[in-house]
């Protein structure tokens, strides 16, 4: 029987022999070292060690090199599927890759539903045709932005016609994620129902109880700080239909700062849909098959500038959510009436007719990994109170009803979680039509 006094006196003989003959190859020399290593056991590799994929085995695990390659191997067949061919690309100032991808290549048309339509797509945009939905009555369009909110753009690069700019996801971003299937996703409960939820908490203001087809509002830019790499902080609007059960309905779009997802502390222009509760399906941006990218001037998941700062210039971005009356689909716009793209009707049941609540406002996770509420901030990290220029904002809210028309808010009802962590205030006046502050710092005397 080999066992570990068998391996090291086979060891030292070994070495002994190579020092009276130096002609020894070295690899003999290594070869009796490994298999001393591995003749210890469970004794040398359940020590704290760094696997392949860069994960760190705590002491009771074992580190088993087939399993770890095969997971590399899925990864990039992963990376293979989702990063698609680039005519160009773009280098971002704050480390992003940006693929100018051809627009019948991207990710919406792996769904089966649009595959067949690539054909069509690719020969409508080599005749540069495209027909617009109809915009909400009411709503003052423009059609070129003016202003530059992403990093990548700084450069003066550009994509070209015909091709849609997509953040290229690393092997790096996939291994922050727990597994291939979660990475991209949302965890559940996230849309702000009831008093439950321990580790979301929220500060927004709703409408429910009518029929909406769509959302608008202006929502003030900040880079809240994120203390705990599993954590987020975010600001969007909701677009929701269904019950809160597991057929709930949302298309989200807003801002985020979320080192999981991307990595660092940039704050970025974001989207996400689901139709089963956050369960099986949606994702963050263009991360799965489904939204469908019309524009080569944002990259959605890119990084957002300028930002606000305390008692200083503030910017705020316009995001508009609405069902296209003629097609049905669910459009988006951003700043100054740039069309992004569209979420097919297909991807809803209950949303492929209308919503059934609308929601504004901000979203943390609060983890208490220290033992203790989270310090990371909501909106500017400061509290409603305190007003413009510190206390984050949204304004002009507003829904687009069933006959296209963009309307005022009626019967808006504000809900902070934990209000002595993060609250909000709403009010109304002729500049900004309905608006609130929200947001807070988290971790503070009166939220220990």
């Amino acid at each position: 029987m080999f066992t570990q006094e068998t391996a090291i006196r086979k060891y030292s003989r070994t070495m002994a022999s190579s020092t009276s003959r130096q002609s020894l190859p070295i690899i003999f020399k290594f070869a009796a070292f490994i298999l001393l290593v591995f003749s210890l056991g469970p004794a040398v590799l359940s020590l704290p060690t760094v696997s392949a994929t860069g994960h760190r085995l705590l002491a009771n695990q074992t580190f088993r090199p087939d399993q770890e390659l095969h997971r590399l191997k899925r990864i990039k067949a992963y990376l293979k599927k989702i990063n698609k061919p680039a005519v160009k690309t773009i280098q971002s100032p704050d480390g992003d890759m940006i693929d100018c991808v051809l627009s019948h290549l991207q990710p919406a048309f792996d769904h089966p539903q649009l595959k067949g339509q690539r054909p069509l797509i690719k020969r409508l945009h080599s005749l540069n045709i495209q027909e617009p939905p109809e915009r909400p009555k009411g709503h003052d369009s423009i059609d070129a932005m003016t202003e530059s909110f992403q990093l990548w753009t700084d450069s003066g690069e550009s994509c070209p016609e015909g091709t849609v700019p997509i953040r290229r996801t690393t092997e790096k971003d996939i291994l922050r994620a727990s597994s291939i299937r979660k990475f991209g996703r949302k965890l559940r409960r996230r849309v702000r129902h009831d008093t439950m939820s321990t580790d979301h908490e929220h500060a927004v203001a709703f409408v429910n109880g009518d029929q909406y087809y769509g959302a608008k509002a202006s929502i003030n830019v900040w880079a809240p700080s994120v203390t705990d790499q599993y954590e987020f902080s975010l600001s969007q609007l909701w677009v929701i239909s269904g019950s809160f059960g597991n057929d709930l309905n949302t298309i989200e779009a807003g801002w985020q700062v979320s080192p999981l997802l991307y990595g660092d502390n940039y704050l970025r222009f974001f989207t996400y849909w689901t139709n089963d509760a956050y369960h099986t399906t949606g994702c963050y941006n263009l991360l799965c098959s489904g939204f469908v990218q019309t524009n080569n001037k944002i990259a959605i998941g890119a990084a957002i500038s300028p930002r606000s700062s305390y008692n200083g210039r503030q910017f705020d971005i316009g995001i508009m959510v609405w069902k296209d009356p003629k097609h049905g689909h669910w459009w988006l716009e951003f700043g100054l009436g740039l069309l992004v793209g569209y979420w097919p009707s297909f991807l809803f049941n209950h949303l492929r007719s209308h919503a059934s609540m609308i929601q504004f406002g901000g979203e943390i996770v609060n983890s208490r990994s220290m033992g203790h509420h989270t310090s990371t901030q909501m909106g500017s990290g400061h509290f409603a109170d305190e007003g413009f220029g510190k206390a984050s904002y949204f304004r002009n809210l507003q829904v687009v009803d069933w006959d296209n028309s963009l309307i005022p808010l009626s019967n808006l009802h504000l809900l902070a979680d934990h209000p002595n962590c993060y609250n909000i205030k709403a009010g109304t006046n002729n500049v900004w039509g309905n608006y609130f502050y929200y947001g807070g710092p988290g971790r503070n005397v009166r939220c220990p």
